[in-house]
């Protein structure tokens, strides 16, 4: 699954191109690569993960890598998650890659995007299935048919895969490789327990906020274009996911792991949150944030959602953005929500109501990094 607008010369040769026979199943880390095309795949890619090894983007915590991990081979067996090495990247976009060497990349962004454990478990199991099926190889052989090894790697330096949108661009599948890794994912739910519906809701939650993102900017949803040609059209692919969960067996445990999901991933919302901020798409972070909201407004997400309004500064936004803080305050949300409070009456020019928030700030954190900014704007002598 990919979501970044990288277009490369790789996209357009195999947008739309039929997926050639079967290959045997992937090889592991001990079988190796089994011919000289997936030797020459093997060692560019190898070259790319010892350096993605070294980068500062990786996120090492153990308990997050955990975590995932234990996702990923609930969902497609012990056997076959062993000795996949997965990395996750702070990249606050929707994206996962896999490698042919077992080299998984997990954005950050994905997180946000993602309601539960089930729909995770789909999206690493559409991955995997990737793997499983041989995908890369595949696609490899059909462009070196139809141009040339030295041309597939000018077009591609696998070199380069741990740049931003990279690695998406490599591995554009086909569509019909993205319906096989459909399939694949939705089986693999259905036999580890997960509600394979889930993997359908990702692409209605996704065009949601393609929407959203429109609607802010004043215009139409962009077209599926450039690397999104090699993928079936979301609205197509949404139908069709649901159409084949419901023909699943119903029998058997469909579990959604929403509350160990939100467990897991609870230490880091506010830097998640905060890259997504960053990103400077109000209507894609509003209806985010409203959709992790669905059980009720936390203090923490009514201090994203100051944050988000304080940072556009609309019509209207510092006014919006101090009584959102304000609630978070009230509900105990961290200090930081105090310093967001009063900067947001400062700039709404309620000068005596800022200030005073803004010296609680300072009272609370009296260490602030920032307290010679803060003392100043709230009228103290340094």
């Amino acid at each position: 699954m990919r979501f970044v607008s990288a277009i490369t010369a790789a996209a357009v040769v195999l947008a739309g191109m039929p997926a050639t026979a079967q290959d045997a199943p992937a090889p592991t880390a001990a079988t190796g690569p089994q011919d000289e095309d997936e030797r020459g795949l093997w060692m560019q890619v190898e070259d790319a993960e010892r350096k993605l090894k070294a980068s500062n983007f990786v996120i090492r915590d153990p308990a997050l890598n955990d975590y995932v991990r234990s996702v990923y081979c609930k969902a497609v067996g012990p056997s076959e998650c062993a000795g996949v090495r997965i990395y996750i990247t702070r990249t606050p976009f929707f994206n996962a890659s896999m490698a042919p060497n077992g080299m998984m990349q997990i954005w950050s962004g994905l997180f946000l995007r993602v309601r539960d454990e089930a729909q995770l478990a789909a999206v690493l199991a559409h991955e995997h299935t990737h793997y499983r099926q041989r995908h890369s190889l595949r696609l490899f052989r059909n462009i070196k048919d139809k141009t040339n090894a030295a041309a597939w790697l000018a077009i591609v330096p696998f070199a380069g895969i741990i740049s931003l949108g990279m690695l998406g661009s490599i591995f554009s599948f086909s569509r019909e490789m993205e319906r096989e890794a459909d399939s694949g994912s939705l089986t693999a739910l259905s036999a580890s327990g997960y509600d394979p519906e889930a993997a359908s809701q990702i692409w209605g939650q996704m065009l949601a906020e393609f929407d959203a993102t429109a609607a802010e900017r004043k215009r139409k949803r962009r077209s599926e274009g450039g690397m999104f040609a090699t993928h079936p059209p979301s609205v197509e692919r949404q139908a069709d996911l649901k159409k084949q969960a419901a023909a699943l067996p119903a029998g058997g445990e469909r579990r959604r792991g929403k509350d160990s999901y939100r467990a897991a991933l609870a230490p880091y919302w506010a830097d998640l949150i905060d890259d997504q901020i960053k990103l400077n798409d109000f209507g894609a972070t509003d209806l985010l944030l409203g959709q992790l909201a669905s059980d009720g407004w936390t203090a923490e997400l009514l201090f994203a959602r100051g944050e988000l309004h304080r940072a556009r500064g609309a019509a209207g936004d510092f006014d919006k953005a101090a009584g959102y803080y304000a609630d978070a305050v009230a509900r105990g949300a961290p200090v930081e929500a105090q310093r967001g409070l009063g900067m947001a009456l400062l700039r709404s020019g309620k000068s005596a109501e800022g200030q005073a928030a803004l010296k609680e700030y300072l009272r609370l954190r009296p260490e602030a990094k920032d307290k010679a900014m803060i003392a100043m704007l709230a009228g103290e002598s340094s």
